[in-house]
Order: C-alpha cells, then structure tokens, then sequence
C-alpha cells in the first residue's frame, strides 16, 4: 500500500514509518523539518510541508491509499495544530478521494473520560494535559464528522517500550484488567493493523496492555 504519515517526526509517527516500511509498504512522511527526519530508506519519501497548509496537504495526500495521522501538540502551541491540521488533511482526503484515514486520539477522550485512573483524571489531565485533550476532543469531532472511512485509536498512556504485539484493544469501561500503559510502538502496530481490517471501522477502540 502507499501510506502518509502526518507526525512523522514524533515518537509514535516514527514508529508508524519505521513499522510500515518493515512490512513492505511505500510511505510518505510530511514533515514540517525533514532534516529532523534521518531515516533512509528504498520505499521512503521524506516530504517537506506545513500541515495548517492545506495546498501542501492536499499534493501529498494525492495518490496515496491510506493516511495515517499522530500529530502532536507543540510546545506553546497556539494554533490548534492537531485539530486543524486534522481539518486539513480531512478536506485534502475528501477533495482526492482518498479515503481511509487512521488517526492517533488519546484514552480519556470521549466518553472514556470518566474511566481514567483517579491521578489522571482529577490532577494529568486537568492541570497538565487539559489543553492537549481539549485538542484531541475538537480533533474526534473533526473526524467522526466527515464522510471518510476513519478509525480512531485511543491508547493510553505512552511508552517507550517495547514492541511486543501483545495488548488489549477496543476494550469496555468494566475491564478491570488493563494497565493503562501502553508502548507507542504497539500503538503503531496496532495503527497499522486498521490498513486494511473493517472490524473498527468508525470506532473510536482504546488499546493499553
């Protein structure tokens, strides 16, 4: 397949890149600082382009077969570029036709907010990370708003851990069993496992081990 990765430059887009190349497909990355961006190889194109600019957008994502999306929310950021940067890349994939599209949120958005862990939801997410959840909630709605064939995956706290294959996906709120800890390299496993499977398709699944 032929895939773009907005966020290529982060921890988790990386691990997207890195995966999707291992499995043998042709990926783009947008990337705002391609120089951040040393990873060679044969099937990779490094593309350099802002994604609160949607011409720069919309050439990219022409031709593609499925986009993959982790943004992340710089530091001051105060663009929203998470949620319209998503608005772009939604009105370049609906203008080209493309129209899978697979896009990283965060557990404790939605309706799994009231099931984080009490730190994370009386004290993280309130004082620390209420701006960067307020993103990813305008971002979902952005999404489950369009006319495209997009799953959401919600995992939960990252990791730099290991890529073992091996969690828990599109559980309920009464599994009591989950960690709420998950490795962004299972994230992007878990990503690019939604390129081609219908089983989350307009679901918004949580993933944690």
């Amino acid at each position: 397949m032929k895939l773009i990765v907005f966020g290529s430059t982060g921890p988790t887009g990386r691990q997207v890149v890195t995966q999707a190349l291992e499995q043998g497909h042709d990926v783009t990355a947008f990337a705002r600082s391609p120089d951040k961006f040393d990873q060679k190889h044969a099937k990779l194109q490094v593309i350099k382009g802002n994604v609160l600019d949607f011409a720069s957008v919309e050439r990219a994502i022409q031709g593609q077969d499925v986009v993959l999306c982790t943004l992340g929310m710089p530091p001051k950021d105060k663009n929203n570029l998470r949620a319209n940067g998503t608005k772009n890349i939604i009105r370049a994939m609906e203008k080209t036709g493309v129209r899978r599209f697979i896009c990283q949120s965060s557990y404790g958005v939605g309706d799994t907010s009231d099931t984080l862990p009490f730190l994370m939801k009386y004290l993280i997410v309130p004082f620390i990370l209420r701006r960067a959840f307020a993103d990813h909630e305008v971002q979902e709605n952005y999404i489950k708003e369009s006319q495209l064939d997009w799953i959401i995956a919600r995992p939960a706290a990252l990791t730099d851990g290991e890529h073992t294959g091996s969690y828990q996906h599109g559980f309920t709120s009464d599994n009591k069993t989950v960690t709420f800890k998950i490795s962004r390299a299972d994230t992007a496993d878990f990503m690019l496992k939604q390129l081609a499977d219908n089983n989350y398709l307009q679901k918004t699944p949580s993933i944690s081990y």
